[in-house]
């Protein structure tokens, strides 16, 4: 699948960033959920496979799920005084 450049990524940062994901060696990605124990319990039973289990953490509650491609994710439902205020 062709890479398509944007106004935040050149097309070579884009095809860069395919082959990292495609290699399994992006690093991280962070999701939020508003319910990390619901979204955890229906990914898992969808064959979701997670390094982490949803663990409360200062900030919120996490979980860690690892792709097909061994790229890992962090799955957050924050705390509230953690939240960035609506515009």
């Amino acid at each position: 699948m062709p890479t398509t450049p944007t106004p935040m990524m050149a097309k070579e940062t884009s095809d860069t960033l395919r082959s990292l994901v495609k290699k399994g060696v992006l690093g991280a990605g962070v999701f939020k959920t508003a319910n990390c124990q619901q979204t955890y319990e229906e990914l898992k039973a969808n064959g979701v496979e997670f390094v982490l289990p949803p663990t409360e953490r200062f900030y919120g509650i996490e979980a860690l799920l690892k792709e097909n491609l061994g790229n890992w994710f962090s799955m957050t439902e924050s705390k509230e005084a953690y939240e960035v205020p609506s515009q």
